[in-house]
């Protein structure tokens, strides 16, 4: 299919959301940059002001306007404006990125709960959250592979096979290579709790 001609200067300016939407969807890259620039702000703003972390504000908008280009609908409601489709759009990868962080929370749980079982009854951990709250600077520690494996066997629930295959080794090497970074793991929660015990 070949692309529309580009829009001219005036329909980017005056042109409805709708026009400039369709418009991309046909190939004309200077329209969608046009939608952007009109809705960036309000989807900032929008994201930034129900989300802690600002780092991840730009990576939720940009994923927005992703899914708003990429969509080739347009729903009856946003023919008259974008802007309640897009915000729309937006609350959806908030809700997603929640759920994932929430996620990504339960896994360091669980792997600081795994560490302290495999500590015995006398790793002092108890019912504190303070290995938890170390865990976080232990991952960085690892080796960058040891933290992949880490990350996809309790953060994505990979099973080791299907671990293998994605990091392109055997089943046993990768058993080894997550045996090995929990030890690590725990070597260093234990070194953190030692530090506290000292002090």
């Amino acid at each position: 299919m070949s692309a529309s001609p580009p829009t001219d200067a005036a329909t980017i300016v005056t042109g409805s959301d709708v026009e400039l939407l369709r418009a991309s969807w046909g190939g004309d890259h200077a329209a969608f940059a046009a939608l952007v620039k009109r809705h960036e702000r309000l989807l900032h703003g929008y994201v930034r002001a129900r989300l802690t972390v600002a780092a991840d504000v730009d990576d939720i908008c940009q994923e927005a306007f992703l899914r708003l280009y990429s969509g080739r609908t347009v729903p009856p409601e946003a023919a008259a404006g974008l802007r309640p489709w897009l915000l729309g759009i937006a609350r959806n990868v908030l809700l997603e990125y929640v759920r994932g962080a929430k996620r990504r929370e339960h896994a360091w749980t669980e792997l600081c709960l795994e560490v302290d079982e495999r500590g015995g009854a006398d790793a002092g951990y108890g019912e504190s959250d303070d290995a938890l709250s170390r865990l976080p600077g232990c991952m960085q520690g690892l080796g960058p592979s040891a933290r992949q494996a880490i990350d996809m066997y309790y953060g994505c629930a990979l099973r080791m096979r299907d671990m293998a295959q994605q990091l392109k080794r055997s089943e046993g090497a990768v058993k080894l290579l997550v045996h090995r970074a929990r030890q690590a793991l725990k070597r260093c929660l234990d070194a953190g709790r030692r530090e506290e015990t000292a002090c």
